[in-house]
């Protein structure tokens, strides 16, 4: 009964390449099945049920296609199943991650997502440039006929350049970072960036700090090199408003932030697993991506889960006209790597076609929370697949 406490009392996911949709009433909310009738309007859908209204708002270009409801099964305190086909003429496109947005010879300023404290301003780049794969080191003994040119060797940025890793910036240190920063050395770790099939020496990393809330936002990459995660800043142009951006929860900007490098990532290079890694190159959580083209919709009475990445509600009262919107998500499985079957995590360690995303160790706590969170606001049937659990991150 805990599972069935926990889940959404609505709970809706489309497919827009499919044209399917999955609709799931807890049991309460659904009272006799002859009563519940899904109607289609203009960008929304109609879901009556015995004693309210349940409107949820669809995305321009997505519809229901009449006729289309049929009930699939009627699975006890779960709930009503019925299975939907859509119309769909235009797309949702995902948005892009805060690497798509930069641009050369434009000011950009770069503030502390936690506290909203500028730590960089008035950043000018005249280059930016992405970093090669997160692999690379790994790969070169396959490029290159005779010795490793690049051994020992790092991608450092010069003067006016930006770089860009998976999901981090390389930048140049300035006369500001003395007020907006502060370095305190971390524990010795071992360095993720060189081949991982070889025994590395552990190392010391010195981490950035934000001055203003002593929050983590990065690590010194050389003596003058800033490695800064793209998921505790907020960037912006210096001309631009920044105030709804300002504004998000936290969990919200890492769900998105995160959401929207794995669809970068998966579309412009094909990957679809990967491994979030802490500095010191340990595992957190394995991630499998399914697919991007969802839209995800939740209510619950009360929502169990606060913030949590797909529910609507924030408790709302069961006596209150109800309705929320659709929102394009990621659908991915995911393994805590502790603890976990050793033969999974063994097993993608050893896969290549994994790839590393290398973020704070908070961040990574924060991560696994959130993930948790969309899980169990799920159905029961539908948070587990095989070993791996399922979660939506919005976009």
């Amino acid at each position: 009964m805990e599972e069935i406490h926990k889940q959404a009392g609505m709970f809706l996911e489309l497919r827009q390449r499919l044209q399917t949709g999955l609709l799931i009433l807890r049991s309460d909310v659904a009272g006799d099945p002859s009563e519940v009738t899904v109607s289609g309007g203009e960008s929304s859908l109609q879901i009556k049920v015995p004693t309210r209204m349940l409107p949820v708002a669809l995305p321009p270009g997505v519809a229901l296609t009449e006729g289309s409801c049929r009930q699939v099964s009627n699975t006890g305190e779960e709930g009503l199943h019925l299975r939907l086909r859509l119309q769909v003429n235009q797309h949702t496109e995902a948005p892009g991650s805060v690497m798509k947005k930069l641009g050369v010879k434009k000011s950009y300023s770069f503030s502390c997502q936690r506290c909203r404290e500028r730590v960089l301003t008035e950043r000018v780049f005249q280059r930016v440039l992405p970093l090669p794969n997160g692999n690379w080191n790994t790969l070169v003994e396959d490029w290159c006929c005779h010795a490793d040119p690049f051994a020992n060797r790092k991608l450092l940025p010069r003067p006016g350049d930006c770089l860009l890793g998976d999901t981090y910036f390389l930048l140049l240190r300035d006369s500001q970072c003395d007020q907006t920063l502060r370095q305190e050395p971390s524990p010795a770790h071992i360095d993720t960036s060189h081949n991982q099939g070889s025994p590395q020496k552990p190392s010391r990393v010195t981490s950035v700090l934000c001055r203003a809330c002593g929050a983590v936002l990065g690590e010194t990459a050389a003596a003058e090199t800033l490695k800064l995660y793209i998921t505790e800043l907020l960037v912006k142009r210096s001309d631009e408003d920044g105030e709804a951006i300002g504004n998000q929860h936290r969990w919200l900007f890492l769900e998105q932030t995160i959401a929207a490098r794995l669809v970068e990532l998966s579309s412009t290079q094909s990957m679809f697993r990967f491994s979030l890694q802490t500095p010191n190159g340990k595992a957190f959580i394995l991630l499998w991506l399914l697919n991007s083209d969802s839209l995800v919709a939740s209510l619950s009475w009360p929502d169990v889960c606060g913030d949590s990445s797909i529910s609507t509600g924030d408790d709302v009262s069961v006596h209150a006209d109800l309705s929320c919107g659709a929102s394009s998500a990621v659908k991915v499985l995911y393994l805590p790597c502790a603890p976990s079957p050793h033969h999974i995590t063994d097993a993608w360690e050893k896969d290549v076609s994994v790839h590393p995303l290398i973020l704070p160790q908070t961040t990574c706590q924060e991560v696994i929370q959130l993930l948790t969170c969309s899980n169990l606001s799920l159905p029961p049937s539908l948070r587990r697949m095989n070993s791996y659990q399922v979660a939506f991150m919005r976009l």
